[in-house]
């Protein structure tokens, strides 16, 4: 199976890989829009600014690639965020825009910002994604934005206010969480991913 990460010019892409390792797979890192084309399964990481990754997205022609997709994607943290049409970001940032959804700032009352640490999903009925992992499981969080609870949303987490931290429309998923480096628990959501 090919299994490609889409290089979005930002860090993070190794331990994703490592951890995608771990299952079996061989990931391919690649900017290359026929790569990504042809491969079978898609993880689409970010670290950083939004307005920083559409830029490089667009230099490399990939935005209009990741709307075309066919075959199953991932996006993760940023990534997740960046399949919505916009975000607070900068003052706002037109994002790829897959999923009608803005993305806001987390205003957490009295929390320290950003989230960061573990924290639980808790999701409403079963899902693929979702196989052999327990409701209200920890997984590990860095953000300071949030998509809000949508019609796409599969899981909800609690930071003084509930945001999606799993969301889905088709062939698009997207966690907020990082499922690289949330331990066995992340591991097993990968796996279910890459097994769908």
């Amino acid at each position: 199976m090919n299994v490609v990460i889409i290089d979005t010019g930002s860090a993070n892409l190794t331990s994703i890989k490592v951890a995608i390792k771990r299952l079996g797979y061989n990931p391919i890192i690649t900017s290359e829009p026929s790569i990504v084309l042809r491969s079978n399964k898609v993880f689409l990481p970010g670290v950083g600014t939004a307005s920083a990754v559409m830029k490089f997205l667009f230099d490399k022609g990939l935005v209009n690639i990741i709307k075309k997709l066919t075959q199953p994607i991932l996006g993760i943290c940023l990534g997740m965020q960046l399949l919505c049409s916009f975000s607070e970001e900068c003052e706002g940032v037109k994002t790829i825009g897959v999923m009608k959804s803005s993305v806001l700032r987390l205003r957490a009352h009295n929390l320290p910002l950003p989230h960061i640490g573990w924290n639980k999903i808790k999701f409403n009925y079963s899902h693929p994604l979702f196989k052999n992992i327990i409701n209200n499981s920890r997984f590990y969080f860095v953000h300071s934005y949030i998509v809000p609870i949508n019609t796409y949303t599969l899981s909800t987490t609690d930071y003084s206010v509930n945001f999606s931290s799993v969301i889905q429309k088709n062939n698009f998923f997207g966690v907020q969480f990082h499922p690289e480096k949330s331990g066995n628990i992340g591991s097993q959501l990968l796996k279910n991913f890459l097994e769908m």
